[in-house]
């Protein structure tokens, strides 16, 4: 199988082009003129698509290419880049060239830290094939279709149902000056279903998805109905809540897609990029507590099929398996290349970026918490009154102090150790060193989320994977309309 991902990635984007590995590494040690230490090129196609149904019409199918290779010299922490779509032997070596003119005449010196292979005895953690190719568009038009003649079927206060599919097929190949050479082909798809409900002048919304990398094949006919029975029954729930609580109290958070607290809270703060600033509320703390005892959290790009996952980073560095929290300590950061070699250590390879007209950053792949040994009911039962949060929507995270706030879009009471009423409106406040020390129960129900998150930073958006189990978590402050 790898050798099939390799060897289709060398034909789409260098040999496809009149290039080999041979020229392509001699541009890159071009690219270090008399200044650079390291020197990379990243060539990237990626075909997507979309396709869109609004109560009951067919809005949007649209398809798009985007092609071309970025160009990146780098001595100690400066950085020259350029990127371009024209793939051509004159224009790279042009571009290698240019690219570090004017940065003068400094001895190259040996960089520390950086060169890695990318890893190959894992298998391939994903398929090649293209899913855009997979289904014709009638296929696809005919299955947004179905979900919303069923979520109206389903009860009649569902006045709007908004249904998509979404699926791009990414080739990328990274060679360095130092010889190295690998590529990666990484299919993705995603369904994404929204249902608004009605009733006596209250309108209520819900909405999830499921995906992966995979192809259009994850979408079953079983797995869409569970979606759209599910996101239906949300929205019908909402309409009997009442308004949330506020002030301080315990809370309980389920498992799965609610690690986006922790990819918020956390996570960000857990990038090499950060904490080699400074800026991050982790920064200079390795090997102290951060956490309650049983608390650990890995960003793992290796998990088969996972939306965040990776074969090789965008750098070329196999994705790894990362400890970031260990029983509470803190263990490490998330690094590029980069990174790494500002703080002296080695990339864990969580180099990525949003297309090859960006410049790579420390970002996650799949980051979530692992097991604890409680059962989720005996968490929800231990509470005599506080929140249970059954799903998270959007969040903000300021990275220097931990200071996060969630929306909880479906969320009950707990009233002597059982779920009462739904509640609308309740906000999820706090900081995140404080809330991994406020965590008191972790269920043995760890689950990752279904395949739909997205993560935006410095002006790159990127799928990613997140998970947890239930958690409890004390004295947190939930902002409501109650009292």
């Amino acid at each position: 199988m790898k050798s099939s991902r390799i060897a289709g990635a060398r034909s789409a984007l260098v040999e496809r082009y009149g290039l080999d590995e041979a020229f392509l590494r001699k541009v890159s040690e071009n690219a270090l003129g008399k200044w650079g230490d390291f020197a990379d090129i990243y060539l990237q196609s990626r075909a997507s698509e979309n396709w869109r149904i609004e109560n009951g019409k067919i809005k949007a199918g649209t398809f798009g290419i985007d092609l071309g290779y970025g160009m990146r010299a780098m001595r100690d922490a400066e950085v020259s880049f350029a990127s371009s779509q024209r793939i051509d032997r004159a224009a790279m070596e042009m571009m290698a060239r240019q690219l570090t003119e004017g940065y003068g005449d400094a001895t190259p010196v040996a960089p520390t830290g950086t060169m890695q292979q990318s890893s190959s005895e894992r298998a391939d953690l994903y398929g090649i094939a293209d899913p855009l190719l997979s289904w014709n568009a009638d296929r696809k038009i005919a299955l947004l279709r179905s979900i919303d003649e069923l979520a109206r079927s389903l009860d009649p206060r569902v006045v709007s149902v908004n249904a998509s599919v979404q699926a791009s097929h990414e080739t990328v190949w990274v060679t360095r000056h130092d010889g190295f050479s690998s590529g990666d082909i990484r299919p993705l798809v995603k369904l994404a279903v929204v249902v608004t409900v009605l009733a006596d002048g209250r309108r209520e919304m819900s909405g999830s998805g499921f995906g992966g990398r995979a192809g259009y094949e994850v979408l079953t006919p079983d797995a869409v109905e569970i979606l759209v029975r599910k996101v239906v029954s949300s929205a019908l729930t909402k309409l009997e809540g009442r308004p949330a609580p506020a002030g301080p109290m315990t809370v309980v958070i389920g498992a799965g897609w609610n690690g986006v607290l922790l990819h918020e809270a956390v996570g960000h703060g857990l990038e090499g990029d950060f904490n080699q600033r400074g800026s991050s509320a982790f920064s200079g703390r390795i090997g102290e507590r951060i956490a309650a005892p049983g608390v650990t959290i890995l960003d793992d790009g290796t998990v088969p099929g996972g939306r965040g996952s990776l074969n090789m980073d965008d750098e070329g560095v196999g994705s790894h398996r990362t400890v970031l929290v260990e029983d509470g300590i803190l263990r490490g950061y998330m690094h590029d290349l980069l990174s790494a070699r500002q703080m002296g250590c080695a990339s864990t390879g969580n180099g990525r970026r949003q297309s090859y007209a960006s410049l790579p950053l420390p970002r996650m792949t799949n980051t979530y918490m692992e097991a604890g040994t409680m059962d989720p009911a005996e968490i929800i039962a231990s509470v005599g009154h506080g929140l249970y949060v059954d799903n998270l929507s959007g969040g903000q995270v300021d990275v220097t102090s931990g200071r996060f706030v969630f929306e909880a879009s479906e969320a009950f009471l707990i009233e002597n150790g059982k779920l009462s009423a739904p509640v609308v409106g309740a906000t999820i406040l706090g900081n995140g060193p404080d809330t991994l020390r406020q965590i008191s129960m972790i269920g043995s129900d760890r689950m990752l989320d279904g395949g739909v998150g997205v993560c935006s930073k410095s002006g790159q958006t990127l799928p990613v994977g997140v998970g947890q189990p239930t958690l409890r978590v004390d004295d947190l402050i939930v902002g409501g309309k109650g009292s």
